[in-house]
């Protein structure tokens, strides 16, 4: 788990740092694919956090294809799903994450667009 640390005033659900810390990890390499993951225990643990907090995110990494569940085995890193390999793909992965993160931050859809054109002005 590295030197990962939560950051509570961040304004960002625990659940998301930790989900995109371990995103993070598994497009870098830290996780290659097929390779055994860290317990739910193990990573509630380790991030001090509720092991319900902890099965929230694997349940997200499966469902987005990061990782896949073996009854009795465990839980393995499956890469980067498909789509990251196309730069649309990809994008709209970052775009649903910044979404996510506005809205924990309070902002609207009309303040995220907006926010959006300016930056792109």
């Amino acid at each position: 788990m590295d030197d990962f640390s939560i950051d509570e005033q961040s304004g960002v659900s625990i659940w998301m740092q930790i989900r995109n810390r371990m995103i993070y990890q598994i497009a870098s390499g830290r996780y290659q694919p097929g390779e055994k993951m860290p317990t739910v225990r193990e990573m509630a643990v380790a991030f001090g956090v509720n092991y319900n907090t902890v099965s929230k995110v694997y349940q997200s990494l499966e469902r987005d294809g990061y990782i896949k569940t073996q009854r009795g085995k465990g839980t393995f890193a499956v890469g980067m799903p498909e789509d990251e390999d196309d730069p649309q793909g990809a994008a709209a992965h970052l775009a649903d994450d910044f979404i996510q993160h506005c809205t924990v931050l309070g902002l609207s859809g009309e303040e995220i667009v907006d926010l959006v054109r300016s930056r792109l002005a």
